[in-house]
């Protein structure tokens, strides 16, 4: 079952840096919403609100309904700015979506199965995941949460790509259709440590251990005999 989001909101009119400090010291978080063929519209949301969702990886890839002083409009979260010294949230960013229009969203991608899977398990390989998320496009009705990808039979060397996903009805990629099929996570064979390299010709040869483990002290080299 999807996770519904839904926000309200506060239409603002002052702009600028002052306005909208005085709107984070009432607790407030000025916004903008874009898109949808309308015009932008200034926003203010509370923070205590947004700090409950704005750590779930779902609010990023799913449809969200702003309530904005009684009109509700569905949207998507395309930016949010955090202070850079302190946990607070500075600015936030949606997109308005329309039903029949389709969209661009990034969304993540969960690993299943890995530590269970016999490349990791029976033969000791290293994952090496090089996607973390994967951006797709559809209908707003059809948008994932996440994309699943089951590690349960992958051996070494086994490889997914974007073209190995399994997604929704209706759901596309849009690298795929430019001809980029990309790895997305792979089992690498375990390091082997590397052999002692063999002495260079030249070096000198050891010595044999004397009794007792030491060391013999290597012999000196024969005086030439001294010229009559």
């Amino acid at each position: 079952m999807a996770t519904k989001f839904e926000l309200s909101a506060e239409t603002r009119a002052d702009q600028g840096k002052g306005a909208s400090r005085r709107l984070r010291h009432a607790g407030k978080v000025p916004g903008i919403i874009y898109g949808g063929n309308e015009t932008p519209a200034s926003i203010s949301l509370s923070h205590q609100k947004l700090e409950q969702v704005v750590h779930n990886e779902k609010f990023y890839a799913t449809i969200v309904t702003v309530d904005v002083s009684g009109a509700k409009q569905s949207v998507v979260v395309k930016d949010v700015q955090m202070h850079p010294a302190k946990a607070a949230i500075v600015h936030i960013d949606f997109q308005r979506v329309l039903a029949d229009q389709p969209i661009r969203m990034h969304v993540p991608i969960h690993f299943l199965n890995e530590a269970t899977s016999p490349g990791v398990k029976l033969q000791g390989g290293t994952v090496s995941h090089t996607r973390s998320d994967v951006e797709v496009s559809c209908l707003p009705k059809d948008l994932p949460e996440f994309v699943e990808v089951d590690m349960g039979q992958m051996k070494l060397n086994d490889l997914v790509k974007l073209s190995d996903l399994k997604l929704p009805e209706g759901v596309t990629i849009p690298e795929l259709v430019h001809g980029h099929d990309a790895p997305v996570v792979t089992i690498h064979p375990p390091r082997v440590e590397a052999e002692e390299a063999p002495a260079a010709e030249g070096d000198a040869k050891a010595v044999p251990a004397a009794k007792g483990g030491a060391p013999a002290k290597a012999a000196a080299p024969a005086k030439a005999p001294a010229k009559k």
